[in-house]
């Protein structure tokens, strides 16, 4: 098993920047792709990045290409550049896979959430 345990969400108004982490503990070497997913108010859990181990590779959704940065270390996600559109709970995945997995399915792990709110 793999506990995750996201930190970092807060208010910030639009424009700013705000990086969380995902804290990952143990059986943590069986981990091959970690991801960020966010669910806002009403909608659908929604697939942000992901970057898998197999080279380091990297996949962001449209909406936060060049704005986000998602990072093995620490496994953090850096959000610049804020608008109000990204507000939402932000989720840390964790998958024994390699790929770029975007779809809840493709991840074993999951952290409880943390908020993120934005304000115009």
């Amino acid at each position: 098993q793999v506990q995750l345990v996201e930190s970092g969400g807060g208010l910030v108004q639009a424009g700013g920047s705000l990086r969380l982490s995902c804290a990952a503990s143990g059986r943590t070497s069986s981990v091959n792709t970690m991801g960020w997913f966010r669910q806002a108010p009403g909608k659908e859990r929604e697939f942000v990045a992901t970057i898998y181990w197999s080279g380091s590779s990297t996949y962001y959704a449209d909406s936060v290409k060049g704005r986000f940065t998602i990072s093995r270390d620490t496994m953090y996600l850096q959000m610049n550049n804020l608008t109000p559109e990204d507000t939402a709970v932000y989720y840390c995945a964790a998958s024994r896979r390699s790929g770029a997995y975007t779809i809840y399915g493709g991840y074993d792990y999951w952290g409880q959430g943390t908020q993120v709110t934005v304000s115009s």
